[in-house]
């Protein structure tokens, strides 16, 4: 407002000024009444003599302008609902294609995780399929020079048997000879 000042009417003074930090403060001043202030008064209306149809007759108007407004406000409630309906109906719609493209969305995941994951699982049995078969080649070949070396041991035996009897045999024969020595 600042240090402005406003006139209403002649006799009425009011000065506005800022006090505080957000409100303001009026100050009124009223002055003496002036006089010769007419005060305006209504025309007067003279009378009419109404009759009662006259008055029947604004009645049955008021009533049809009642009942007109009365069957606008229906029809404007009835097209209220009719799209509170369409949108209900429409929020359905997409609440319900939302589901349908998430369901299907997650069928789709799933399918894809279960083929990973039969994949894997076949891979993983392939690999264990080729380990096994080399389990056994290295089973089979440690077998087969077991065997080897059994022989190998088995001929070793037979053949320091041999040179053991062949080496008692030689020493046999040198005690008789040693033996026959003596006695003759």
């Amino acid at each position: 407002c600042g240090e402005s000042r406003f006139l209403f009417l002649a006799a009425t003074e009011i000065r506005c000024q800022e006090k505080s930090r957000g409100g303001l403060s009026y100050e009124v001043i009223l002055a003496e009444p002036a006089p010769n202030v007419a005060v305006p008064k209504r025309p007067v209306t003279p009378g009419k003599n109404v009759s009662v149809e006259e008055i029947e007759q604004k009645l049955k108007a008021a009533e049809e302008r009642r009942i007109s407004l009365e069957a606008r406000k229906m029809a404007e409630i009835s097209i209220k609902l009719a799209k509170v309906e369409e949108a209900t109906r429409k929020k359905d719609e997409i609440t319900n294609e939302f589901i349908t493209q998430t369901k299907e969305q997650l069928e789709t995941k799933m399918e894809t995780h279960v083929e990973k994951r039969e994949a894997i699982i076949s891979d993983m049995k392939e690999k264990l399929k080729i380990h096994a078969q080399e389990i056994e080649k290295t089973r089979e070949t440690l077998e087969q020079q077991k065997a080897n070396e059994q022989k190998a041991i088995e001929e070793k035996l037979k053949t320091a048997q041999a040179l053991r009897d062949e080496n008692i045999k030689k020493m046999l024969n040198r005690l008789k000879e040693h033996v026959s020595c003596f006695i003759i």
